[in-house]
């Protein structure tokens, strides 16, 4: 999958409070590798992330190998949308 870096940081800022730790919790990962895939960088506190950046205008484009973690962060939105509502 591909998006750009400036859009995988929106959606990780438009994540509500807690949702990284409830991710990380879901799919059994270290609360790091979330934030690394959402563009952190501490990789010596977290897993690799299966990411590849290239340069490019809006932060270059992200290949995400695996979308696990957008999914389930897309997941946390759609749900925040209708609690919304």
């Amino acid at each position: 999958m591909n998006i750009t870096f400036s859009e995988l940081r929106r959606i990780k800022h438009e994540l509500p409070t807690g949702s990284i730790k409830k991710i990380a919790q879901d799919l059994k990962l270290d609360e790091q590798t979330v934030r690394n895939y959402f563009g952190a960088n501490k990789f010596n506190q977290g897993d690799y992330t299966g990411k590849h950046v290239q340069p490019g205008p809006n932060g270059g484009i992200v290949n995400l190998e695996d979308d696990t973690i957008f999914a389930a962060a897309k997941k946390i939105l759609h749900r925040a949308q209708f609690a919304e509502a």
